[in-house]
Order: C-alpha cells, then structure tokens, then sequence
C-alpha cells in the first residue's frame, strides 16, 4: 500500500497530512467493524435510482446530501414497526403515498413481523422492497432516544474522509511563466496546484445528534500561501440535533432550508423530471445539515424548529458572504460600489477569481409556520434577503425581470393531502416587486398497476426568488408555463412502462431567444426484467425547443431546435460476484438551420467483488462517437463514495475508468480510482486555462475513509 502511493507521485507535504490525521486516530480509537450490508445487486439497483434523477443534469453536482442520509440509515435503518412519515422520507426512493399507505396499514392490521408482509400494501413491488431492505428493519422494540452526553460519546459515530485528485496531463493554466509574462496577463495562468483536496469529518449519534466539518481545496487554488494563508479554499461546519421535546430540530452553522415544493424556499441541491416518470413531488425535509462542498448554495448561521401538537414553527437566520462580479468600485472609499451578478462556481484560482470571492454579504432570516395531522398538512413560508452592496444587472432585455436591488422579501404557502388513492400539492408564492408564481398537481394510484401524475405551473416573468428550486424546464422559477403529465404501467410481473410529456411555454424573452417561445418533450422506457438477475430496459426521448434563428437580416426570427436520443441498457449477474452492464445509446440533434448532428455511445461496465475479500473493482471501457458538442451524451460513472462523475461523452474516442475499493482494516476503506478519455482526431483538449496540449485526458484519484 505504502509503495503504491510513492509510485502515484504524491507530494511528501500531502502524504504527511494523511499520516497527521490517519495515524494517531488508528493507534489510539476502538476499531469499529461493519460488515457490507448492501450486496452487489443492491449497490446496482441503487446506483441505477441515482442515474435516474442526476443523470439530466448537465453540471458536475455535489451529491453528498442526497447519499449520506441513506448511508447513515445503513447504520441505523428505520424500523418500520414504528417510523414517522418525516424518517420514511430518507428513503428517496419511496413516495409520500406508498409512505401513508404504510402507516395505514400497520395502524390497521398492528406491527409487521417481516419486512417482506410490505407485499400486502398497495404501491409495493417486490423490486422496491429488495431496494429498501438494506436501510429498514422490522423489531418488535420501540426504539429508545436518551439524548445524554455520556451515550453520545458512548455510541456515536465518526467518519473521516481524505480525498485527493489531480488531473495527470499538463494544462495551460499551469505552465511555467516568467514574472514579466504574469505582469502582462495576471488573469492567465492559475495561482495553484492542479491537486484538489477534501476533508470531510461527520459524527452521528443516531441521525438525532450530528456535527461535521467539510474543507475543500479546488485544482488550481493555492494552499496555505498566497490568498489562502489558511489552508483550504473552502470551509463548512455544523452541529445538530433533533427530538429534543418542544424543539424538533436546532442547526448551527451552515444548514440546508427545504419547504413545501421548493418554490418559495429550498436551498442546496433539488430534482428534476426523470425517467421515473410519476416522482414529481418534493419530499421537504425542513432544516438539515450541509455536508456538500457547494461553497455557495447553503446558509450558515442557525435554525430551529418547535413543535406542539400538530403545530411546527421554524425559525431561521443567515449571514454569509457570497462571490459576485464586481461591477464598480466607490471612487473615495475605494469599496466595491455595486456587483452585476451571483457567481456560485466556487472557483478561486487566478487573481479576478480571487478579487470575485466574497464580494458581497448576504443577510437572510424568516419563518414558516406548519399544520399538520395525519394526511394533511399546510405550510406558510415568509423570509427577507439582504445584500450589503446592491445587485445591479446588465441592459439585456431579456433581463428585464431579474432582481436587482439590496432586499428582497419573499413569501407564500404549501399544501399536501391524500384522499384515497389521490396524493395532491401545490403551492403559492410572491415576492416584493408583486412577482407571483404557483403550480399544483396530484398523484395518483388509480389501479395497482397504474400510478399517474398532473403538475401544472406558473412562473411569472416578474417573480424574483434567489433560493427558489420548484421543477421546471428552465434553470431558474420565472417566466414559465408548463404542463407535465406522467405515468407507471406494470404491464406484467416481469414488464413495466414508465415515461412524461411536458409541455410548456415560456411568455417573455430568454438568453438568445428573442421572442416568446415553446417547446415539449417526450419520455418513455420499457423495462424488463427477465429474472432477478437480469434486467434491460429500452428508452427514447425526444425534445423540441425555440431559439434565435440567424437570418444574417435586421428582422430576427426563431427557429426550433430537435433532439431526440435511443436508449438499450441491460444489467446481469452471471455469478453472485459479478454484475455486467452494456449500454447503447444514440442522439440526434437538428439546429435551427435544421443541420443534423449524429452521435452514440456504447460502454461495457464490470463490477466485481469476490466473496470473502477485502476488496471489489468497477471497470468500464466506452467508445463514442459525435459529429460536434451539440450532439454529446451524458452517462453516469461510478466513483468514490461522496464523490460523483457524469460527463458529457462528444467528438470521437474512447474512454474507461477502473476504480477499486479495499478494505484495508474494518474501520478504514482507501478507494483508487483511475479514468482515461482518448480522442481520435483531436490535438487539444478543452479551452482556455483548461487546454490540454495532446489528444488524452486523465485523472486519478484516490480516498481513505476511516470509522470509529
């Protein structure tokens, strides 16, 4: 092991820290064992519902709120005998129905005495219970919370995380300049290593009591000299707890805010349409933690959540500076005078990236008041952001709407009820300048083997919401209409249809779409599974959309954009120990020119993990094949746990990763993983500081995990 980390070329400065951290924890805690509790077929259909919901993204997203849930129920699984719907929601996958359903069932018949009588509820399959059986247990003993110093310390866990990557070839932002090349572009070269850095501690008492620290060092930011003196670019930290009589749940230091559908207040990360088809209603979770590296999408300052009978009031207060680009400076102060946008890269690498970081303060504090009992609940939300220098946008009409100012108040209310088979929500919401927006919808279990889906929504043009992360088709919940209807056939036992269509329009103007526009888009999937072990599925998607139109005239006109995208997958085990997966998958892209870009994709995955060994390897090998960008494919890769990789497959090559997981002690995990992407025709890659001078790209990392 030692030797291999020599031969990866690390710096000895990093490696010291590893043994800063890792060693004296090794020599001195109480080793903590865990056995694997998700099975090979288990991690697959998991990884499988997070390709689903991440894979439409086209950004690199950090996923770790989403993940560490559920890898703490590994820990500590809700015990169905006597869950609340609020611990039934850590299960993701699982909807707010099949979740009531459950507690009318065990309120009817009494407590299970296996997992496995779940068959017996409505809008329960055999597939969904195996995927919920790693994180649930069935106990005839009520579960016991003495929220005491001595059994925190007694029973709680620690996680240590150590990460370190570093992309292998040289880029241009890293070549060697002299000083008088510097003074003459200051802006084009990066200030640090291409080695990225992350630490991450958690500790968990139960999912009740919980504290972390998160660092983050990204490629090309310095490190303990220059403008970061203290080390990492980024830091974060917390502690919660929850199930503390009146007081529900309390946060200090950087959390997360989820209310009602996310249209009037829901930090950090959120989801959009799937293949899934019917999930279109957001689970809110109130006040939770952050534990992402996001260095931007969060709140930090404190929160806390009361409750008596079927009343909750939370309350909440934020202060954090935020990178901006900086428009003008006060001429006598010499102080920044306004900022023209929100930057949320959380990039600091040259010195106008550095002179962007925390340009401006944000202050944010409110409330939201919540009824609820039984299947029914009523939420109201009102909050008011304040920036210590004020956001001045460009004069770009299709701009016209977007905030701009020092303050901004935002208010409105949420609903979710179920009636019979009908789970219905929506949720109004306005801010200070009279912007209003709203959307409602239902889901419903028409037949047991039918489940339909109706959302509808309405942003207006003039509704300005920073924090607002309701579904729709554009990046923001503004100058948008749209229907959206989706379905669930399980057509036979072993054969299920899922798929949307969503249309939608949008009223004013948008970046290169001069003109009022429309588009819709298609989604269906027809899965199979031929046995337990096998299972395949055939997907097409297609999408229609308006943008600007080149006429090379004075009079501008649009056109409509055309994508449309053919999907094989298949997954099977041919012994317990390996999982093989084969995709194919092709894209077609007319541009308003109706010029025609073809592309495909096909990959082999291979997972491996020999029975009674330390270790288990995930190796994939792709080809591609695109005629330009427009015509890229996205696909999911495994990665390091907490850490998460899709990009975008475009021109002509090949790409394959190999990442291998070995338990080296039972409470210390190291991840290696190794990826490499050739192009065929290509002498660079990338652009600007990125640029590769070569036709290959690669990048290691690797990551410790230690547990006690």
């Amino acid at each position: 092991m030692k030797q291999l980390l020599f031969n990866i070329a690390i710096p000895n400065f990093y490696l010291q820290i590893l043994f800063v951290f890792i060693v004296p924890i090794i020599s001195f805690s109480e080793a903590f064992g865990q056995d694997d509790k998700v099975s090979l077929k288990e991690r697959e259909d998991l990884i499988s519902r997070i390709e689903q919901i991440a894979e439409r993204s086209e950004q690199e997203l950090d996923y770790t709120d989403l993940l560490d849930g559920l890898y703490q129920l590994l820990e500590d699984p809700v015990n169905l005998n006597y869950a609340s719907i609020e611990e039934l929601k850590q299960l993701f996958f699982l909807s707010d129905l099949q979740a009531y359903k459950l507690i009318e069932y065990r309120n009817m018949y009494g407590l299970f005495v296996s997992i496995y009588e779940l068959q017996a509820i409505e809008g329960f399959d055999r597939l969904l219970i195996e995927l919920m059986e790693p994180f649930v247990s069935v106990s005839q003993d009520k579960p016991e919370f003495k929220a005491n110093f001595k059994n925190a310390l007694k029973y709680g866990r620690h996680d240590i995380f150590l990460r370190y990557s570093r992309v292998l070839e040289n880029q241009e932002g890293y070549k060697v300049l002299s000083d008088s090349a510097k003074l003459e572009n200051p802006n084009g070269y990066y200030l640090g290593s291409p080695d990225r850095l992350y630490l991450r501690y958690a500790y968990n008492y139960k999912n009740k009591v919980r504290a972390g620290l998160t660092a983050d060092k990204d490629a090309g930011e310095e490190f303990f000299k220059g403008s970061q003196p203290k080390g990492f670019d980024f830091y974060s930290a917390f502690a919660y707890a929850s199930d503390l009589g009146v007081i529900k749940e309390i946060v200090a230091g950087d959390y997360h805010i989820e209310f009602g559908q996310g249209l009037t207040l829901w930090t950090g990360l959120a989801f959009g349409k799937s293949s899934d088809g019917v999930s279109v209603i957001k689970k809110q979770r109130h006040i939770r933690p952050n534990t992402s590296s996001n260095e931007n999408l969060f709140l930090r300052g404190t929160a806390v959540t009361a409750g008596v009978g079927s009343f909750n009031l939370t309350g909440f207060f934020s202060s954090k500076f935020v990178d901006a680009n900086i428009g003008d400076y006060d001429t006598l102060s010499q102080e920044i005078a306004f900022v023209t946008s929100l930057q949320e890269t959380g990039y600091h690498r040259t010195n106008a990236e550095i002179a962007d970081k925390h340009a401006i303060k944000e202050t944010l504090y409110g409330g939201h008041l919540e009824y609820n009992r039984n299947s029914f609940r009523v939420g109201a939300t009102a909050y008011k952001s304040m920036f210590d220098r004020p956001l001045e946008g460009n004069d770009q009409l299709y701009q016209k709407f977007d905030f701009a100012g020092n303050e901004n108040l935002n208010y409105g209310m949420d609903y979710n009820f179920i009636v019979s088979r009908f789970n219905f929500f929506g949720e109004f919401s306005g801010s200070k300048n009279g912007g209003r927006a709203w959307l409602a919808g239902f889901q419903a279990a028409l037949h047991p083997q039918l489940s339909v889906s109706v959302y509808y929504r309405d942003f207006g043009e003039k509704y300005q919401n920073l924090y607002s992360n309701a579904i729709g088709e554009g990046s923001t919940n503004q100058n948008e209409k749209g229907l959206y209807t989706g379905m669930r056939f399980d057509l036979h036992k072993n054969w299920t249809f899922t798929g949307y269509v969503d249309f939608y329009n949008f009223p004013w103007m948008r970046y290169r779409v001069d003109f009022p526009s429309k588009g819709r888009e298609h989604l269906g999937q027809l899965e199979y599974r031929v046995s337990r072990d096998v299972a395949m599925y055939f997907r097409y998607r297609s999408e229609r959309k308006e943008t600007n139109l080149d006429t090379g005239e004075n009079l501008k006109k649009i056109g409509e954009t055309y994508k449309q995208s053919f999907r094989f997958n298949v997954s099977y085990s041919v012994i317990p120990s390996v999982i093989l997966k084969n995709r194919f998958e092709y894209l077609q892209f007319k541009n308003v020119d109706r010029q025609t870009s073809n592309g495909f994709l096909i990959y082999q995955d291979v997972m491996y993990r020999p029975e009674n060994k330390p270790y288990d390897l995930t190796l994939r090998y792709a080809l591609f094949n695109t005629d330009d960008y427009d015509a890229r494919i996205y696909a999911y890769e495994n990665d390091v746990l907490y850490a998460f990789s899709i990009p975008g497959y475009y021109y002509n090559g090949s790409r394959f990763y190999v990442l291998l997981k070995w338990e080296i002690l039972d409470n210390l995990d190291f991840w290696l993983r190794f990826s490499q992407t050739f192009y065929n025709h290509q002498t660079t890659i990338g652009s600007g500081l990125d640029e590769i001078d070569g036709n290959t790209r690669s990048e290691i990392k690797m990551q410790l995990r230690l547990r006690f």
